[in-house]
């Protein structure tokens, strides 16, 4: 029977990123991998795709994207699995490299050295396609890609399965829809 390496099986799951939202055991396999790479070098993860400057854009930009991100090491889960993918880190880096381009051009700092509120209304406005003009598309494109990934690292790690409160599947002999829901739903349909 032919058994996968990490190697290859990172370079797969990075693959399937590039199609959307990872399942839970993909990414569980990319948290584990992250959580060797720190063992290996003393407990700090050392970036892969990205150079130290991008990862620690990269880190701030998950923290203002899901607070708490880095206790989930989105950051780090990123990078490796752009390590192991070229299109997956060219999204990255051009990403990375659109935000201080763009904060350059606008206040004159790097993403990293802006002042919280330019990084703010930079990315209120990549936040959201309604306000796609010529020179944000490329912005809010990135932006999509890490804020699905930063949610997707984030609630896959055990920090993010704890701030859920998920406590596993639990076996049920009944049901029941609580009255609040259906009130809800049916408020919204036609059956009413």
């Amino acid at each position: 029977m032919f058994r996968s390496t990490r190697r290859e099986m990172l370079r797969k799951i990075a693959a399937a990123a590039l199609a959307g939202p990872l399942a839970a055991r993909p990414a569980q396999l990319v948290h584990q991998a992250v959580a060797k790479e720190r063992a290996g070098s003393g407990g700090v993860y050392q970036p892969k795709a990205l150079t130290a400057r991008e990862f620690s854009s990269l880190e701030m930009l998950c923290e203002l994207i899901v607070p708490g991100a880095a206790k989930g090491q989105a950051a780090a889960f990123i990078d490796l699995l752009s390590s192991k993918n070229r299109e997956l880190a060219a999204i990255y880096t051009g990403g990375l490299a659109w935000l201080d381009g763009t904060m350059e051009h606008r206040v004159k700092a790097t993403f990293l050295s802006a002042r919280p509120a330019d990084r703010a209304a930079l990315l209120d406005q990549i936040a959201y396609r309604r306000n796609s003009t010529r020179d944000l598309a490329a912005g809010i494109r990135f932006f999509e890609w890490v804020r699905r990934m930063t949610v997707d690292a984030y609630y896959t790690s055990a920090a993010g399965v704890e701030e859920l409160g998920y406590l596993g599947n639990k076996g049920m002999t009944e049901f029941k829809v609580p009255q609040t829901a259906i009130d809800y739903a049916l408020t919204r349909s036609d059956l009413r």
